[in-house]
């Protein structure tokens, strides 16, 4: 479903040439669920612009289901959702139901698949009391349900995922993440995940990636990573060990 091969992006800051990512490849296959981690400024966010078509990637190649993203952006949109935890794709003025119907007129959703999603997505998600509400009154765990349902209303084949609990508290996280596991399994939808929050990839990802520096430092299951720990050492204290031990 998504698959790099060497790819780079560069940027050119006041003359001087920045590597934002580098000579990156992985794949991931269809239904997987993939956590990617790295620190601020790994290269994370121009991964997930290069995999929208946001981005034009500056050497290698970069296809999402099959699709070159920055030559058929508009095509792939059709095939992929992503929210983005810190920016919603809701019109913030509008009451929940009317971003809803505006998302069906630009993915060109049938209207009767359209009502059958949606009520499937209310109920799971219970935003029912919400629907009526502008996306500006509702809290901040509302609105990211709200951002997950309108990212699968077109039943997205992958599902790109940046800081998606971000500022949630524990209830709403944990609602969050039960419905994104249900979303993988039952649903067979591929997963993409980026997340500073630990507690996710351990109760959702069964393969982590970690990039730092534009390089991928690591690629396995989460049972590979532990391993590679010393007895008693956290998840988080193994991140933080191979971060440091790629920037030497």
């Amino acid at each position: 479903m998504i698959e790099l091969e060497r790819a780079g992006r560069s940027f050119k800051v006041k003359r001087t040439v920045v590597h934002a990512v580098q000579d990156l490849s992985f794949t991931v296959e269809k239904g997987e669920f993939v956590g990617y981690l790295g620190p601020n400024g790994a290269g994370k966010s121009t991964t997930i612009k290069m995999l929208c078509g946001i981005l034009t990637p500056t050497s290698g190649k970069v296809r999402v289901a099959g699709l070159d993203p920055s030559r058929k952006r508009t095509t792939l949109a059709r095939r992929i959702g992503v929210v983005f935890g810190q920016r919603t794709t809701l019109w913030w003025d509008l009451p929940l139901k009317d971003s809803f119907e505006l998302i069906r007129l630009l993915y060109k959703v049938d209207r009767q698949d359209f009502k059958a999603r949606l009520a499937e997505l209310v109920e799971t998600l219970d935003l029912s009391e919400f629907m009526k509400t502008p996306v500006r009154q509702l809290s901040l765990g509302q609105r990211m349900r709200g951002d997950l349902a309108a990212a699968l209303l077109h039943r997205p084949d992958i599902l790109v995922l940046d800081e998606p609990t971000i500022g949630l508290d524990v209830v709403s996280k944990a609602s969050i993440r039960d419905f994104l596991r249900k979303v993988n399994a039952e649903q067979g939808t591929t997963v993409l995940l980026t997340t500073h929050d630990l507690g996710d990839i351990e109760r959702l990802c069964r393969r982590v990636m970690l990039i730092d520096h534009g390089h991928l430092a690591f690629d396995g299951t989460l049972e590979e990573l532990m391993a590679t720990a010393p007895v008693g050492e956290t998840i988080e204290e193994v991140v933080t060990r191979l971060y440091l031990a790629g920037r030497q």
